[in-house]
C-alpha cells in the first residue's frame, strides 16, 4: 500500500540507544578552561580592589565589604578576610548546592585573597576617586562576571542569599540589596558618607559589567511574529537576515483561526532591520520581542544584513 509505514521499524528505531563518545577528554579540556577562566577572573578583581577601590576607601558589597571594613578597621592585609570570611560560605556551598560550584568558589576566593595580598602594598593607579570609582567598579565587574559565567562566585552573600531565599519569600537579588544596604550604611560610618556615595555607585557599574560580561556585547532577542504573509516573511527572514526561522501553530483565541507564528533569535544589531522587513512585506502584522540571556546551538550562521 502506498503510504503504508512500518511500525515496528519505526519503533525500533525510537528505542535503540545512540551510541555515545567517550566523553573524558572534552570533560578534562571544559574543567581545564573554567580553573583558568575562574583563576583569571578574580585576578582581575584584585586588580580592582587593591589598585582603585580600597586605597581611595571604596567599598564593594558582600563578604568583600565586610572584608574591606574589617581590614581598615585592624590595619591588616584585605585578602586575609576575604579568605577567613568566606570560608563557612564555601562550606555552605558544598553541602547545599553542589560540589562543582563550591571547587569553583574555593578556587576564585583563595586566588582573590592570594592576589589581594601580592598587591597590597602596591601604589593605586590613581588618587582621583571619581576615576578610582568608575574604573574600579568596571574591573570588578569584568572580574566578577568571568567567574559567574563559568561557575563560580568570589562572594559568600550570593550562597547565603540561595539559602535564605529557600525559607524565606524574598528573591535572591532582593536578600543581596538588603544585606549590602547595611554594609554600605555601615561604610558611611567607618568612612565618610560621601566614599558611601561613591561605594554605591562603584557597585552598580560593577554590577552592569558583570551583566554585559556575562550576556555579551551583542544582546541576543527572540522574536515571535503573527501574520497572513508568514510564509514570505519567514524565508526574508533567512535570506536577509541569515537567521534560522522556527514555524509555530497556534489558533486564535477569538476567532478560532489557526495561526501560524515565526520564531526566531536575532542579535540587538538586528532588531531595526527585521522590524523593517516585516513592516515591508506586512504593516498590520504582530511582532514581540524579548530580550534573550544566552543562545546556544542552532543551524544558521550569521550572514551580512542587507
Amino acid at each position: 500500500m502506498i503510504g503504508a509505514i512500518n511500525l515496528s521499524d519505526s519503533y525500533t528505531s525510537e528505542i535503540t540507544p545512540k551510541v555515545r563518545k567517550p566523553q573524558s577528554k572534552n570533560t578534562v579540556r571544559k574543567l581545564i578552561i573554567r580553573t583558568i577562566m575562574v583563576a583569571l577572573g578574580a585576578v582581575i578583581m584584585a586588580l580592582g580592589l587593591e589598585l582603585f577601590l580600597v586605597p581611595n576607601h571604596i567599598m564593594d558589597g558582600g563578604i568583600v565589604g565586610v572584608s574591606i571594613i574589617t581590614s581598615h578597621l585592624l590595619n591588616l592585609p584585605l585578602g586575609i578576610f576575604i579568605f577567613i570570611l568566606n570560608l563557612p560560605f564555601i562550606f555552605l556551598g558544598y553541602k547545599q548546592i553542589g560540589k562543582t560550584f563550591a571547587l569553583s568558589t574555593g578556587l576564585g576566593i583563595t586566588v582573590l585573597s592570594l592576589t589581594t595580598l601580592l598587591l597590597h602594598n602596591l601604589q593605586p593607579f590613581t588618587q582621583d576617586t571619581l576615576l578610582a570609582t568608575v574604573f574600579g567598579g568596571m574591573i570588578l565587574g569584568i572580574g566578577v562576571g568571568i567567574v559567574i559565567r563559568y561557575g563560580g562566585s568570589l562572594d559568600g552573600t550570593e550562597i547565603l542569599a540561595i539559602l535564605f531565599n529557600r525559607k524565606t519569600p524574598f528573591s535572591v537579588g532582593e536578600i543581596i540589596m538588603f544585606f549590602n544596604l547595611i554594609i554600605f550604611t555601615v561604610a558611611g560610618f567607618v568612612f565618610t558618607w560621601e566614599q558611601a556615595m561613591y561605594s554605591i555607585m562603584a557597585y552598580y557599574i560593577a554590577y552592569k559589567m558583570i551583566d554585559i560580561v556575562i550576556q555579551g556585547m551583542e544582546e541576543s532577542k527572540s522574536v515571535y511574529i503573527i501574520s497572513d504573509e508568514i510564509d514570505e516573511i519567514g524565508q526574508t527572514i533567512m535570506d536577509r537576515l541569515g537567521r534560522g526561522v522556527t514555524f509555530l501553530h497556534g489558533e486564535g483565541a477569538y476567532t478560532g483561526n489557526d495561526k501560524k507564528v515565526i520564531f526566531t533569535v536575532i542579535t540587538r544589531l538586528e532588531e531595526s532591520k527585521l522590524k523593517s522587513i516585516v513592516a515591508e512585506i506586512d504593516n498590520h502584522a504582530f511582532l514581540a520581542i524579548g530580550n534573550i540571556a544566552e543562545v546556544k546551538g542552532g543551524r544558521f550562521k550569521k550572514k551580512d544584513i542587507h
